[in-house]
């Protein structure tokens, strides 16, 4: 990789951090909307969708658009309306004006990932390593959510959010400075070129499916986790952001660990074992007692962020032609979609308690494995014992 190419990728991997730490900021905020405005279960978890629905219903829109052109202007202004979102929804007056501020976020994640991963790919020349770089950017940003919203808010409450707007404008800034390193290495900003190859479209909905049994998990933990471990332990609000801290935090070994592990042994095998692991640690989570919670909180981590880059390669493989499509709907979709089963999870832990709310989340990895089952690697033999080759221009 040239050194260009080299510093665009980490470029795009701290802007991805900077956008990514605002999606994560919303679901760090929901104890403090319980404990400042007493909303329920329910309505807390109302906020993460006001976030989520919004983002899943424009994503597939602009991965459709930079599936025809490349539009890197898009990625400062995405990180500039994410940081809006969060800093507006701690000020506002009224539930309905949070769901909206909040909905702004939605909307400048669901504008940034396709654009980026886009830039991403191109850069990284069909390296799953430094997909996994690329990645690791958001997990860091959405696990220095929790101790930056701990940070800002316990000590000058929700009237303090503005300040979490901070890392909205780095991220505009370094965002600019990877459109021009994108340029620099020659990465085309005109129409986005259309590679040879066929579209999977079988494989890829297999693939969905999978993922978004994975997004339901890590959106029911990332808003409820929180405020499970402080009833579990009996610990206050430190206890609580540790262990979202936890979840979040594994993700940064987890996404790089990936990249490494496919590598080695193929995308597909890592990802299956990935979501056995993550069955029987979300068990752990919710039924072993005591402050290994914390430990179980690790584990599901990195069952649920081993195969995140390797989600958004598979994506982009199976329909090479649409790869800003696949890398919405694999990276940004799918992770908002499980914040529209977040009001079901506290409608259903007002009425009995949030450990029986959260117990199916032990079978949507087991489901999600199941659909894996017999997807081959794109653009492969079906010999199980593939190695991981490079692919051609056309598949990259």
């Amino acid at each position: 990789m040239t050194a260009h190419r080299h510093r665009t990728i980490v470029l795009l991997s701290l802007g991805h951090a900077c956008v990514d730490v605002h999606q994560g900021a919303v679901a760090a905020l929901v104890p403090y909307f319980v404990a400042e405005r007493a909303y329920s279960y329910a309505a807390a978890s109302g906020v993460v969708l006001a976030a989520s629905l919004l983002s899943s219903l424009v994503q597939p829109l602009f991965g459709a658009l930079t599936d025809r052109w490349a539009l890197p202007w898009l990625l400062p202004l995405s990180a500039l309306a994410g940081g809006a979102g969060v800093a507006l929804g701690g000020v506002t007056g009224s539930y309905p004006l949070t769901l909206a501020a909040v909905a702004v976020t939605g909307i400048g994640v669901a504008a940034y990932h396709p654009e980026a991963a886009r830039a991403a790919r191109e850069a990284a020349r069909g390296s799953h390593t430094a997909m996994g770089w690329f990645s690791l950017g958001g997990n860091v940003g959405f696990a220095l959510a929790p101790p930056l919203v701990w940070a800002v808010v316990a000590t000058g409450g929700l009237g303090a959010s503005p300040l979490l707007a901070v890392p909205a404008v780095v991220g505009a800034a370094l965002c600019a400075a990877a459109v021009r390193s994108a340029r620099a290495a020659r990465v085309p900003d005109g129409p986005a070129a259309v590679p040879a190859g066929a579209d999977d479209w079988a494989s890829f909905l297999r693939l969905t499916g999978a993922v978004v049994c994975r997004s339901v998990v890590f959106t029911g933990l990332s808003t409820f986790v929180s405020l499970y471990v402080r009833e579990r332990t009996g610990g206050g609000d430190a206890a609580g952001t540790a262990a979202l801290f936890v979840l979040y935090a594994g993700g940064a070994v987890g996404t790089v660990a990936g990249g490494r592990l496919a590598d080695r042994y193929g995308r597909l095998t890592v990802v299956r074992r990935s979501y056995v692991l993550t069955v029987f640690a979300v068990a752990g989570v919710l039924l072993v007692p005591g402050p290994v919670v914390y430990l179980f909180v690790a584990l599901t981590s990195a069952g649920l962020y081993v195969p995140f880059s390797l989600h958004i390669t598979l994506g982009q493989d199976f329909l090479p032609r649409r790869v800003g499509t696949a890398s919405g709907v694999t990276l940004g979709l799918t992770v908002s979609v499980g914040g529209i089963a977040a009001p079901a999870l506290g409608a259903l832990a007002d009425v009995t308690s949030l450990q029986i709310a959260l117990l199916p989340l032990v079978a949507l990895p087991a489901a999600g494995r199941l659909l894996l089952r017999g997807l081959r690697e794109p653009g492969r033999s079906p010999s199980p014992a593939a190695a991981p080759a490079e692919r051609g221009p056309g598949v990259r």
